[in-house]
């Protein structure tokens, strides 16, 4: 019998006011894994009511108690690798090896944001006053409204709410329908059991069909003061104008069209690994993933070959299996939607060196492709899935236009055994991330992430995730009477 969650409101596990459930589907089974109570506008009130009601208390809490609960959730989460890695399997399809790594990014950013307390939170100006102090001081906004996506649960239903609360916000968290119990409720259930207040975070679970009225009820509350957006380019343009609407900060983490450039001197048996790994970790579906692969031409016909090679041999199927590199995506859907790409592609021109074919329900095959038309849907869109494409490149300007042929600006990566070489290219990339001898797909808690243009806009991550969710206020002392003109 499938398990069951309701909605988290107050410190409370709550029905939604309507009674109503939706089902979790599990991609690799086709079944239900669980249900979730399908929360409505009237739900998503009472939990910016119970934010809203905890932030004064939440906001004043001494730092380093704060700082304790953030290190015992680190601590909590790593103890429950097992809940996890069932979690993902079920949920999303993800295999044991993203779902560890999974946890030991999202303990770390707990670990981060437990140091972001206690880190310096503001400037000593100078000032033209005599015996004035002045002083910038950073402060949290208040509610704010985070949405987490499936394909990285555990991260980013981690990386949605650290900072935030971190800032000394309260949270409602809008959990992605496919993922509800990984990227919500089992990232609040750690943080819960670690000692956070009731009210402090708050998870709303929603069926599909009401996902735009949740949304545009909770940005548009007058209590929440902020946004934060993980997702699709598309949805991230919804997202991102209701804040504008509303006058609300917003950070929009959103696709890519990612490369990872292959430069002449590249150790070979080290690019071909690399590249793998950016291309088919998790299935293709991660934001950072690469679709490109760019090549140098003195490289690219025994690049090819070794790297079709060890694609045609990547183990795929039942994600709960310690062998299994390539699961299932996150529906039948999602493996159509891809499946149809490739086919776009080779119905004008593209070659398939392996993979292709129709998806095995929501199993799709680790797919390379080459001489990828610019007409083809595949060259523009994002894949999210385990389709990779490789082109040939003859100089540094031609790699660096390649690479810059997209409205996305995510991430990239460069191989290459002379760093500085990849340095000076790396400057004239558009991507908010490069990698120097590194493939496209990197996240550590303590540095800036995120894109610019279709990838989105602001940060997460270190102080820069501090710096999203609160505000800068200018603050002076006067140690003597100042004197007036009048």
């Amino acid at each position: 019998m499938a398990l069951h969650r309701n909605l988290l409101i107050g410190g409370k596990e709550l029905p939604a006011a309507s009674g109503r459930t939706t089902a979790d589907i599990g991609p690799w089974t086709g079944e239900p894994y669980a249900t979730v109570a399908a929360a409505g506008p009237a739900d998503v009130r009472a939990a910016v009511d119970a934010a809203d009601a905890a932030f004064a208390e939440w906001a004043v809490l001494a730092p380093f108690a704060r700082r304790k609960i953030f290190l015992d959730a680190a601590a909590l989460m790593e103890q429950r690798a097992e809940q996890a890695v069932e979690l993902m399997a079920a949920e999303v399809g993800g295999t044991r090896g993203w779902a560890l790594f999974n946890l030991g990014v999202a303990a770390n950013m707990l670990r981060e944001a437990a140091a972001a307390i206690t880190a310096p939170r503001g400037d000593v100006l100078a000032t033209h006053e005599p015996g004035g102090l002045s002083l910038a001081v950073r402060e949290p906004l208040g509610v704010v409204a985070a949405f987490a996506p499936w394909n990285a649960p555990v991260i980013l239903g981690t990386r949605a709410v650290a900072a935030a609360l971190a800032a000394g916000n309260t949270v409602v968290a809008k959990v992605s329908e496919d993922a509800p119990l990984a990227c919500g409720l089992f990232v609040a259930d750690v943080l819960r059991d670690a000692g956070l207040p009731d009210g402090v975070l708050n998870v709303i679970t929603n069926d599909k069909a009401d996902a735009a009225a949740i949304a545009e009820t909770l940005i548009a509350d007058p209590r929440v003061r902020a946004v934060n957006f993980t997702g699709s380019t598309g949805v991230g343009q919804v997202i991102g104008t209701l804040a504008a609407q509303h006058l609300k900060p917003a950070v929009l983490e959103l696709g890519g069209k990612n490369s990872v450039i292959v430069l002449e001197d590249a150790d070979l048996d080290h690019a071909v690994n690399a590249a793998a790994f950016a291309s088919f970790m998790n299935s293709g579906q991660i934001c950072m993933c690469a679709d490109r692969l760019l090549v140098h031409a003195s490289l690219v016909d025994e690049f090819t070959r070794w790297f079709t090679a060890k694609v045609a041999g990547l183990s795929s199927g039942d994600p709960s299996l310690p062998t299994t590199v390539i699961g299932p995506l996150v529906s039948e859907a999602a493996a159509q939607r891809v499946a149809a790409l490739v086919t776009d592609a080779v119905g004008k021109g593209a070659r398939v060196l392996t993979g292709g074919g129709t998806p095995e329900g929501a199993l799709h095959p680790a797919t390379v492709l080459a001489d990828l038309p610019e007409d083809a849907e595949l060259y523009h869109a994002e894949a999210f899935g385990p389709v990779v494409t490789i082109r040939a490149f003859a100089d540094d300007d031609e790699a660096v236009a390649l690479a810059n042929d997209t409205e996305h600006g995510l991430s990239c990566g460069i191989l290459t055994e002379n760093g500085t070489h990849g340095l000076k290219l790396a400057r004239r990339i558009r991507t908010g991330i490069v990698h120097v001898n590194d493939q496209s797909v990197a996240d550590e808690p303590q540095a800036p992430f995120g894109g610019f243009a279709a990838s989105g806009y602001g940060r997460f991550g270190g102080r820069w995730g501090i710096e999203s969710f609160s505000n800068t206020r200018w603050v002076t002392v006067s140690t003597e009477q100042p004197h007036y003109p009048f």
